[in-house]
């Protein structure tokens, strides 16, 4: 894989080819070219300083999904057709075949580093830079190297990542990881890019430690739409955040796929729905206002647990990665109540914790903050810190649990708002996260069914209809005929009848990942959210089909026997009331649609409920497209009543 290149057209693999001109030269090449401030280059190098001169280095933003803020930029290679090149892989097999491959990676660095200098805020972003696999046992003191190219930039190694593919075996596995700790011994940041397609998978993040998951446009492409994308995206985010890790959704085009992604619970994006790769620095931003606003769009108090969580967080003072260790020892011995300390990179984004037992061998000794202070020494505070599970401000309360809960022996939770700490939410803090919301959440539910009441209702509707970008289906369940059964059998079996039916409401939106509500009575409610219309009517007619089989049974023999109830009507003459069934009103949300109220989905619903009750199989469905509702026919053929 080539280090700087990340287009779809520029991870295409290419077969191994020379260079279109001078094919004899490049061949007879066999010694790298001077580094800048070595000797004069021997006329033969001439060939490749002129390619070097031809070479651009393109970026492309890393943006933080919640905020819009820029959490880096990515370096990109660019002109290597017009270098003589067939591809950008061909450009980098042809450096390895030569031998000089390790040589090209450091000038490429060079030419990164000196354009990313130029940007005003390259001080509180970071530089990613793509590492060919096979670089990695070319030169061990490329690292070394490196470090000291940082130094005439002013640049903290903290501040570079370095992407490591999928894409291209890493030969020996033991042999790639003593190879990629060794960069993150000299600080560096470590990304894995293309994660799901390669050759290592879950090996290379189990051995290699990563700092961030770049997924790959794989698994984003279409997934608003792919049930099977989202479960194994989902399952990816959470293994990485259980890490520690950072996890960027790559190739980003389309609105849906960024509310899929951010519901998921990806941390960054990068793609061209934020800013396709460019080559002029002007254009690199370090607020992407856009994203801010599609974030806040889509962002509701219904589905977060910010503010609890964020009335539990302790705001512990973190150190910073590159203060000397005598500062360390300090905030332990000020501090004695403390058994560690949150550490934060030079941007204000968690690297892990420092924990006192680590240090207790050199506290006890007689010797030991001396000699751990010397220099010469060489153990600095990147070596005792220990990576520790993180969670976003805005995740949910459970979530948080599980990452802490699957950890052993972790001393809590480390809590970001996007990327940057905020502070640390300790066992004891996160059991009262979750008291909190479980009496916050008993307030808002329906004292019967236990199923969310009206408050939460209305919270999700209001979030499914700002979504425009994304299709909902809002479902209203009314019984038939349940008067005539609380008169005839007691209020104590009518309440049995609605248990009946909101229990298999909740194991139905269980099943299709949707949202049950019970706005009270005998009047239920049920969102779907991303799932095709023809599923949900499906559901909705094998709930009404369960339902009707099941309540029979609550009815004597001969009630049943005679198929009806005899009873009285509101005016109080004799009736014959059929036995109890329900009825439900569909109102589909299709995607890219116009804005619509509470108060307008509140009246399609009511004037529909007749027609539901009076058709066939006691559906009714309505789509609404523009600004005012536009009535539709049920699907299927379900019913051949207008709705």
């Amino acid at each position: 894989m080539c280090p700087m290149a990340k287009s779809t057209l520029d991870k295409i693999k290419a077969s191994p080819a020379q260079p279109r001109g001078d094919r004899a030269a490049l061949r007879d090449h066999r010694r790298p070219f001077p580094l800048p401030g070595r000797a004069a280059p021997p006329p033969s190098d001439d060939h490749w300083n002129r390619i070097l001169a031809i070479l651009e280095i393109a970026f492309q933003p890393i943006i933080n999904i919640h905020s819009g803020a820029c959490y880096g930029y990515e370096a990109l290679l660019r002109n290597t057709e017009e270098a003589g090149f067939a591809s950008i892989a061909d450009f980098f097999d042809s450096c390895y075949a030569l031998g000089i491959l390790p040589e090209i990676e450091m000038e490429l660095r060079e030419k990164a580093l000196a354009k990313f200098v130029t940007l005003p805020h390259h001080h509180a972003v970071k530089l990613f830079i793509n590492l060919d696999n096979r670089a990695l046992a070319g030169d061990d003191e490329l690292p070394q190297r490196t470090r000291a190219m940082l130094a005439r930039y002013g640049v903290a190694e903290s501040a570079v990542a370095f992407e490591i593919s999928e894409r291209h075996s890493l030969g020996q596995p033991q042999d790639a990881i003593t190879a990629i700790r060794h960069y993150k011994r000299h600080g560096f940041r470590l990304a894995i890019d293309d994660f799901g397609t390669g050759f290592s998978g879950l090996q290379l993040l189990y051995f290699s430690e990563p700092d961030v998951l770049k997924i790959d446009r794989f698994f984003i492409s279409d997934i608003a739409d792919d049930a099977k994308k989202k479960v194994f995206l989902a399952h990816i985010v959470n293994i990485a955040h259980l890490l520690g890790v950072v996890v960027v959704a790559e190739g980003i085009e389309t609105e849906r796929e960024f509310f899929a992604c951010k519901e998921i619970g990806c941390d960054l994006i990068q793609g061209w729905l934020a800013q396709r790769a460019t080559l002029d620095p002007a254009r690199l931003l370090p607020q992407y206002d856009a994203i801010a606003v599609l974030a806040r769009r889509e962002r509701r108090s219904a589905v977060s647990d910010q503010r609890i969580i964020a009335d539990q967080v302790a705001r512990l003072t973190p150190v910073l990665l590159n203060a000397p260790m005598e500062q360390v020892f300090e905030r332990f011995r000020a501090d004695k109540s403390a058994t560690f300390f949150p550490v934060i990179d030079g941007a204000g984004q968690p690297v892990g914790i420092v924990r006192e037992k680590e240090l207790k061998d050199y506290t006890y000794s007689p010797f030991g903050k001396e000699l751990i202070a010397n220099k010469s020494f060489g153990r600095t505070l990147r070596d005792f810190v220990i990576r520790c599970p993180m969670a976003d401000l805005n995740s949910r309360a459970e979530h948080i649990l599980e990452a802490y809960a699957t950890v052993e022996g972790s001393d809590g939770i480390m809590i970001v708002d996007g990327t940057t700490y905020v502070g640390f939410l300790s066992a004891h803090s996160l059991l009262r996260v979750i008291n909190e919301k479980n009496l916050a959440a008993a307030r808002d539910q329906n004292p019967l069914s236990r199923l969310p009441g009206n408050t939460v209702i209305v919270d999700w509707v209001s979030g499914a209809l700002d979504r425009v970008e994304r299709e909902y289906s809002l479902v209203y369940f009314d019984f038939d005929n349940f008067k005539p059964f609380n008169d005839k059998y007691g209020f104590r079996l009518g309440d049995r009848a609605i248990l009946l039916f909101s229990d298999l409401l909740s194991r139905t939106m269980a099943r299709d990942g949707g949202f049950a509500g019970h706005i009270g009575g005998d009047d239920f409610f049920a969102g779907f959210g991303g799932v095709d219309f023809a599923e949900v009517m499906a559901a909705c007619r094998d709930l009404i089909e369960t339902f009707r089989h099941d309540v029979e049974t609550f009815y004597d023999e001969e009630t049943r026997r005679l198929g009806h109830i005899d009873g009285r009507d509101r005016l109080g003459n004799p009736a014959s009331f059929p036995l109890m069934t329900i009825s439900a009103v569909v109102v589909r949300l299709p995607c890219c649609r116009d804005l619509h109220s509470i108060d307008e989905v509140s009246r399609l619903i009511a004037s529909l409920k007749k027609d539901a009750k009076h058709s066939p199989d006691h559906i009714c469905a309505a789509t609404l497209v523009k600004s005012s509702p536009e009535q539709s026919q049920p699907r299927d053929g379900a019913t051949d009543s207008v709705c």
